[in-house]
């Protein structure tokens, strides 16, 4: 199944969710909520909301109170997304002009925080007190991810196991948390909502490194922003760290990401990309993603066979395989 046929199913649900979603960050400061919709405008795959939906399906499935997660959980995505932009110093997002673009830091900070406040304000609206703090541990651990992505900038010494815990905490803990929330908000067993946290994370790893496979090897058309956009703003991603650990490149590419620092990003980097793209960094990131997919798709093995679950391994396949 393509992933539009998916949505196409879902579109009434999802239909919804973005009307909650226009609905929730309406307020009365202009720029705020003018700052607000523009980055709701921007767009995105919804697919947080769409792994709520997904999973709530494995329970009791009632959209007025699923919804009390799946929004929060893209608003925090969202919220993350505008102070990424102001710390990557970036321009565009999707091929649109980001929040601090189009008006200034100051506005972008404050409109990431106003979002965050929403989706925690929101998600009161169910009683349920570990969905509270499932969701709170996530937004504290997003926030370490985020500090340690800053902290190692430019740093060639990182590990693997460096990346994949920033990884981790930066993205795939929301994802997974999507899958386990819908699943909790609907009554499904803990079990399930435990197979189900499974699959989210290992989705959300394969996810990432595909997302840092795109920047360093897809087209401007197709990413929305220029390619090696991660290298600019020194963000070392594993197929940098793989191409690294070859003794014969590692000299060449120590040379020029100290070049690249050297100029904060503000130079050509037609090289580099062209010597990752040579590398075998490329395709042992594939191969980590290929297997991050598998581990996702049989951590569903044992789940009712609904029509959720065929569902959500037809999303790991896109994942595994998208190429914007």
């Amino acid at each position: 199944m393509k992933l539009l046929d998916l949505y196409a199913k879902l579109k009434k649900d999802i239909n919804l969710i973005e009307k909650e979603l226009e609905r929730s960050i309406d307020v009365d400061h202009p720029v705020l909520r003018e700052a607000s919709l523009h980055l709701l405008k921007a767009g995105g795959k919804r697919i947080r909301p769409v792994f709520v939906l997904l999973g709530a399906k494995f329970g009791e499935y009632d959209l007025q109170r699923v919804k009390y997660v799946a929004v929060p959980l893209e608003l925090i995505h969202m919220a993350s997304l505008v102070h990424d932009d102001v710390i990557d110093d970036a321009n565009t997002r999707r091929g649109q002009l980001t929040v601090r673009s189009k008006w200034d830091n100051r506005v972008a900070m404050y409109a990431g925080d106003y979002i965050f406040a929403k989706a925690l304000s929101i998600v009161t609206q169910l009683p349920d007190p570990s969905i509270h703090r499932i969701m709170s541990n996530a937004l504290v651990e997003m926030s370490i991810g985020e500090m340690e992505q800053i902290r190692f900038f430019f740093h060639t010494g990182q590990t693997v196991r460096d990346y994949m815990l920033r990884i981790k905490r930066k993205t795939a803990l929301l994802l997974a948390i999507s899958c386990q929330l819908g699943a909790i908000a609907a009554g499904a067993p803990e079990l399930i909502a435990k197979r189900l946290y499974d699959f989210g994370y290992y989705t959300g790893m394969a996810f990432q490194i595909r997302d840092d496979l795109l920047d360093l090897c897809g087209t401007e058309k197709e990413i929305g922003k220029p390619p090696g956009s991660d290298i600019k703003q020194g963000n070392i991603t594993i197929p940098v760290i793989f191409a690294l650990q070859n003794p014969q490149l590692r000299p060449a590419l120590l040379e020029e990401i100290s070049r690249i620092e050297a100029c904060d990003g503000q130079t050509d980097i037609t090289a580099f990309l062209n010597m990752i793209r040579r590398s075998e960094g490329i395709s042992r990131a594939e191969a980590m993603a290929s297997a991050y997919i598998d581990k996702a798709i049989r951590s569903l093995e044992g789940l009712p066979n609904i029509q959720a679950k065929k569902d959500l391994i037809s999303i790991a396949h896109f994942v595994g395989n998208r190429s914007y």
